[in-house]
């Protein structure tokens, strides 16, 4: 339900928060707000394409020669949608604008319930359609300074199971990686830490503490004791006195 929807995006701001990118802001949009307008509407499949091309780009002019075949309440709310994008006082007006699709409405106020569990500045775009054959329900895209394009894209995409014979509800989102490491900051390089190559509990908790600490451990695998010396380490995870503990080399 919506309770996921906001778990999966505190998820992706936490990981975002958690790289120290910096400021972040959210976009949303909802892939319900065009469908509600064209449920129930005829058009072939390539006009329906050229409506969502026209509203994606905010293509006002082919907007209108698209809509002039459709009723008019759905045309001049379909113009209306390019609009429709900036801070939150965007959701009150879409809701006059929209009035007359309960579940546009809906959408819209589950988009304004998310907005309002987030820490973050939120935007709204309900003529974006990037997704729109993917997504079924509230969508998101994160944005961080230094990066051209979101670094994190994500929402609500129930349909998409169906194609493997098991439709059910999912929600996720996509990092960009690449994207990500141009913009966290650089830190300095530390050595790493060797560490022996072992089954026993306690050892993999010793060298999973210090990963957590932000600590690079190297762990010699079986077979493999030369490849260490391509690494830096300065230091050894060594068994003394029944610890593990980190002494320098």
């Amino acid at each position: 339900g919506l309770e996921a929807d906001l778990e999966v995006l505190q998820l992706a701001l936490t990981v975002l928060a958690q790289s120290e990118v910096g400021q972040v802001s959210v976009d949303l949009g909802d892939a319900r707000i065009v469908k509600s307008l064209l449920a129930g509407v005829e058009l072939a499949a390539s006009h329906r394409q050229s409506i969502h091309q026209a509203l994606a780009t905010k293509d006002i002019t082919s907007l209108q020669s698209l809509v002039q075949t459709l009723p008019d309440a759905v045309g001049q709310a379909l113009l209306q949608l390019p609009s429709l994008y900036g801070d939150l006082s965007v959701l009150a007006h879409a809701q006059t604008v929209l009035a007359a699709w309960p579940s546009a409405i809906q959408a819209l106020q589950q988009l304004q319930w998310l907005a309002s569990h987030l820490d973050v500045p939120v935007t709204v775009d309900l003529a974006d359609l990037r997704g729109y054959a993917y997504y079924s329900g509230a969508r998101f895209a994160i944005y961080v300074p230094g990066a051209s394009d979101a670094l994190v894209r994500g929402g609500r995409y129930d349909e998409v199971g169906a194609v493997f014979g098991r439709k059910r509800p999912a929600v996720g989102f996509s990092l960009d990686l690449k994207s990500l490491v141009a913009v966290v900051p650089r830190r300095p390089l530390r050595a790493a830490i060797r560490a022996p190559w072992g089954e026993a509990s306690e050892l993999r908790q010793a060298v999973t503490a210090l990963r957590e600490q932000g600590e690079t451990v190297v762990c010699v695998l079986p077979g493999h004791e030369s490849d260490v010396d391509e690494f830096d380490c300065d230091r050894e995870l060594v068994h003394v006195a029944g610890r593990w503990v980190v002494r320098a080399l």
